[in-house]
C-alpha cells in the first residue's frame, strides 16, 4: 500500500525560484558594453588550455554555433564574431550580491535563500499587499532585473521549494515565468522520462531506477515506498516524496533535507600516474573536507572516495565507502579511511578527477576518546586551530608540505575565488 498523500495538510506557500540566464556571460558582456542576447561570448575557466571547460554561454553563441556550459575550448570556432573570456569570479560575485539587494526589495532578508551565485528563492508570503500576487512580484523582479542590470531570467513559483525548482527547470525556463501547484504534479511531472531531468537525479542514480523497471517520475511516485526505502535508505524516502511533489525543507534549508554530507571534488589540472602524487591531492582535499565539517562542529562515520580515469585510457573509475566504528572530522582519519579505498580498488591507471565526501553526520560532540589513541582529542582541537588561522589569514595560511610540491594542487586553487581565477 501507498501513503495517502493529502496536498489540503501540506504547505502551501508562495515560493519564487529566480534563475539568471547565462549569468556569467550575461555579467562578462555588460561589462563590455554589449549586448548579452545578441553577442557571441564564451566564459573559459582557462584561456591557455585548450581542453578548459566552458563555463557559460550568451544566447546567441549558444544558438548559432552549439557551444554551450560543458562544451571545451578546442570546440569553439575560430570565428571574428565569437568573444572569448577569462571567469572572473569577483565580478560575478558583486553582481550576485547586488541582485540580492534587489530582492530584499520585495521581500525581507530571511525570506531570501541564496542557492547559487545565479540562483535563488523567495518566499513571498505577506507581502501581496505591497506588490501583489506572486505572479506580479515576479513581473516586478524581471523588469527590474532587465532595466538595472541588463539581465534576463527565468522565475519558477510554486508552493515550496521542490516544485518552485522543478516548475523553474521544466516549464518558466522556457516561457519566463510559470506556476505549479500540487495538482499539476501528475501531469506536469509524471511524465518526464528520463528520470535525469528531474531535479536531484543524476545519470548513475538513474541507471540503477531504470534496472528496477522505473522510467519515468510518475513510476517512481507510484513505486513501492517500502522497496525504494529498502535499496536507498532514507533517500529511496525522499525520492518517492519528491516524485509526488512533497518537500517539508524550510527556505534556507538544503532541498535534499537530511541529506547533509561534507564533500569536495575536483578536476584536476593535468593527468596523474603515480600514486604517490595522487595521495597528495587526497589529503589536500581531505583537509578541506574535515574544514567544512568542523565548521559546522559536525563530524561523520561515512567517507567516500571517487577516482574518475582519463578519458585517454578509455576513462571509467569507482566509487566507494567506507564507515567507521566511530564519528570524525579529523583530516588524517579521513585521509587514511580513503587511501584504505584507494589502494583496494585503484587499478593503476591515470587519474583526472578525485571526489570525497563524508556522510552519516552527527555533532563532534559525538567523537569519542580511543584507549588505544591518547592525543585524539588534541588533534580535534588542532584541526580547528588551523581552521581559525585559515579563516582569519587566508586558505595558504597554513598548508601540508605536499602543497609545495609539483603535485600539489592547494597552492594554486587557493588563489581563486569559486574555483576560477578571480580576476
Amino acid at each position: 500500500m501507498h501513503p495517502q498523500i493529502d496536498s489540503r495538510t501540506l504547505k502551501n506557500k508562495n515560493i519564487l525560484c529566480v534563475d539568471m540566464k547565462s549569468f556569467y556571460a550575461s555579467c562578462a558582456a555588460l561589462a563590455r558594453g554589449l549586448d548579452p542576447l545578441t553577442t557571441r561570448l564564451a566564459v573559459v575557466a582557462d584561456l591557455n588550455r585548450r581542453g578548459s571547460v566552458v563555463l557559460a554561454a550568451t544566447p546567441a553563441l549558444k544558438r548559432d554555433f552549439g557551444i554551450r556550459t560543458g562544451s571545451r575550448l578546442f570546440e569553439i570556432p575560430d570565428h571574428e564574431t565569437i568573444i572569448k573570456v577569462s571567469a572572473q569570479m569577483n565580478l560575478y560575485l558583486e553582481v550576485s550580491t547586488e541582485v540580492t539587494r534587489l530582492f530584499n526589495k520585495y521581500v525581507p532578508k530571511e525570506a531570501i535563500h541564496t542557492y547559487s551565485i545565479d540562483e535563488s528563492f523567495l518566499e513571498v508570503d505577506g507581502t501581496n499587499k505591497l506588490w501583489g500576487s506572486a505572479e506580479k512580484v515576479a513581473v516586478l523582479i524581471l523588469s527590474e532585473l532587465k532595466d538595472t542590470f541588463g539581465l534576463t531570467a527565468a522565475i519558477g513559483i510554486g508552493p515550496n521549494m521542490l516544485i518552485a525548482k522543478l516548475c523553474l527547470d521544466l516549464e518558466a525556463k522556457k516561457l519566463g515565468i510559470a506556476r505549479w501547484d500540487y495538482e499539476d504534479i501528475p501531469k506536469k511531472l509524471w511524465p518526464i522520462s528520463p528520470l535525469s531531468q528531474m531535479w536531484g537525479i543524476g545519470s548513475r542514480l538513474e541507471k540503477r531506477l531504470n534496472r528496477m523497471g522505473i522510467t519515468t517520475i510518475g513510476q517512481l511516485a507510484n513505486y513501492s515506498l517500502k522497496r525504494l526505502e529498502k535499496t536507498f535508505g532514507v533517500m529511496g524516502n525522499q525520492l518517492y516524496y519528491h516524485a509526488n511533489g512533497i518537500d517539508l525543507s524550510e527556505l534556507g534549508a538544503p532541498i535534499l533535507h537530511g541529506q547533509i554530507s561534507y564533500g569536495k571534488s575536483q578536476i584536476l589540472l593535468r593527468d596523474y600516474h603515480q600514486p604517490k602524487d595522487i595521495a597528495c591531492v587526497i589529503l589536500e582535499m581531505c583537509e578541506e573536507v574535515g574544514k567544512r565539517a568542523r565548521s559546522d562542529h559536525k563530524a561523520g562515520r561515512t567517507i567516500h572516495l571517487g577516482i574518475g580515469y582519463s578519458k585517454n585510457e578509455g576513462g571509467g573509475g569507482f566509487h566507494r565507502s567506507i564507515t567507521l566504528e566511530n564519528p570524525t572530522n579529523i583530516t588524517m582519519e579521513i585521509f587514511h579511511a580513503c587511501m584504505h579505498l584507494f589502494h583496494t580498488f585503484y587499478t593503476q591507471k591515470t587519474v583526472r578527477k578525485i571526489s570525497i565526501s563524508l556522510a552519516t553526520i552527527c555533532s563532534d560532540e559525538y567523537i569519542q576518546l580511543s584507549l588505544f589513541e591518547k592525543n585524539r582529542t588534541v588533534k580535534r582541537k588542532l584541526g580547528y586551530v588551523m581552521d581559525t588561522i585559515r579563516d582569519k589569514y587566508g586558505k595558504d595560511a597554513l598548508l601540508h608540505a605536499v602543497s609545495y610540491t609539483e603535485a600539489g594542487t592547494a597552492l594554486k586553487r587557493s588563489k581563486l575565488v569559486g574555483g576560477h581565477y578571480a580576476k
